[in-house]
């Protein structure tokens, strides 16, 4: 499994790429691939306020349907709209396809994500 260096991650297999005062996330490479084809993505509303561990998203594939949580409280200020043109862009390049970028309303509640190096020995015990 592919683990992009720089970014936290979750339990849930969401990476989140720290920008300022806001995040964008996605599902990571794990996730993906245990996904399988993904073929529809349903995207949260921009200025949609969320509390952390709020579902943001609704990512199905040919094997399952899974919900891509919030790492943190705030609001939607972006969505990925090429996803729903598209949605194996998240198989394709788990990385550089975000979901939704959101205002992060408090910062503290990063602390409890996972560095990449603290993710990548996660993974081994999944």
């Amino acid at each position: 499994m592919n683990v992009e260096k720089g970014l936290l991650y979750t339990k849930d297999h969401e990476w989140v790429k720290v920008d300022g005062d806001a995040a964008y996330i996605g599902i990571a490479d794990f996730a993906q691939s245990n996904l399988g084809d993904i073929v529809y993505v349903e995207l949260p509303e921009v200025d949609d306020d969320i509390d952390a561990e709020d579902s943001v998203a609704s990512v199905e594939s040919v094997k399952a349907a899974a919900e891509v949580f919030a790492p943190f409280g705030g609001t939607i200020l972006e969505i990925n709209e090429d996803l729903e043109d598209d949605p194996a862009l998240l198989n394709k390049a788990p990385y550089e396809n975000w979901i939704a970028k959101i205002e992060i309303s408090d910062k503290s509640q990063l602390d409890g994500l996972m560095s990449d190096a603290e993710y990548t020995e996660f993974l081994k015990e999944a």
